[in-house]
């Protein structure tokens, strides 16, 4: 038996050498405009980042070095203080329920328009695809308006909600393909085996759809941590204010300390690298899966 097997892995392993052997490098220019690129990316949030372990006078003397000596006071003092943790909170809390809203209402309409056909169904997929050419920005003001009727003005509910509405569009043209992709013969098959449809749905539906669910749920988690311009509008009470617009209070607060707020700033943008770099390859992954859809 090793003796067949031996062989052909050899063989494997060199027809792998011989293929990546092959493969053209690449004109150089292609490679040097890369690294321009992911340094013009990189600089500024390094600079950012070092820049909060030094000086007032430091920046004033020399505001392109290095700090000399390191002083991590600015993010002691950032860390240990109730505003950056309670802002943290209300980030977290927002971002959070506005992904299981989206991504539950998203899927149920997406079940609808992607395993049932009746009249308006193409109106209603093509009224969420137009959804995506509609930003935020040009709503604010009606948003406003409603929210303040709705007496949610100064809450987190205000926010989330208009923020479910306008992850809807993304949700569901991203997981139609997916549940389109799903063959009629496993629902009939669940259907013969007793199963009723909200059973197939949940059974079913819910883990052949993870990879597309998983991709919307970040999106959408992503979207509400930095949305800056909606809490801005809503929220007026600094308890309540969420990471990016808690970034622009400190910066008007603190606008004379330079280090603090740069301290201040690289410290809100970790958790969104942290989070945004552990599930890159799902969001890559899940796109990937709607486009074959």
């Amino acid at each position: 038996m090793t003796t067949l097997t031996a062989p052909s892995t050899r063989s494997s392993r060199a027809a792998r050498r011989a293929e990546r052997k092959s493969l053209p490098w690449g004109s150089p220019l292609v490679y040097f405009i890369a690294l321009i690129v992911i340094a013009l990316m990189i600089v500024p949030i390094a600079y950012i980042i070092i820049g909060g372990f030094r000086t007032n006078s430091q920046i004033t003397v020399d505001p392109a070095g290095f700090p000399n000596p390191w002083n991590p006071a600015n993010y002691l003092d950032v860390l240990t203080g109730g505003v950056f943790w309670g802002q943290v909170l209300n980030s977290t809390i927002t971002a959070l329920v506005t992904t299981v809203g989206a991504v539950a209402l998203g899927l149920m309409a997406s079940y609808v328009l992607a395993r049932y056909t009746f009249r308006g169904s193409g109106f209603l997929y093509a009224l969420f695809a137009a959804g995506l050419m509609f930003p935020i920005t040009v709503a604010i003001t009606p948003l406003y308006i409603v929210v303040r009727n709705l007496g949610l003005m100064n809450s987190l509910a205000g926010v989330i909600i208009p923020q479910i509405a306008f992850a809807l569009p993304t949700t569901i043209i991203i997981l139609v393909p997916f549940l389109r992709a799903i063959p009629d013969e496993i629902q009939e098959a669940a259907f013969i085996d007793g199963c009723s449809r909200l059973g197939f749905f949940f059974r079913m539906v819910l883990r052949l759809s993870l990879p597309g669910v998983i991709t919307v749920g970040i999106l959408a988690f992503i979207a509400s941590w930095n949305s800056y311009l909606l809490p801005l509008f809503i929220l007026n009470d600094q308890a309540s204010f969420t990471l990016p617009l808690g970034v622009q209070a400190f910066s008007s607060q603190y606008a004379t300390d330079t280090s603090k707020v740069l301290a201040f700033t690289s410290l809100s943008m970790i958790p969104a690298l942290i989070f945004f770099s552990l599930f890159e390859r799902r969001i890559v992954g899940g796109l990937t899966g709607a486009v074959k859809g």
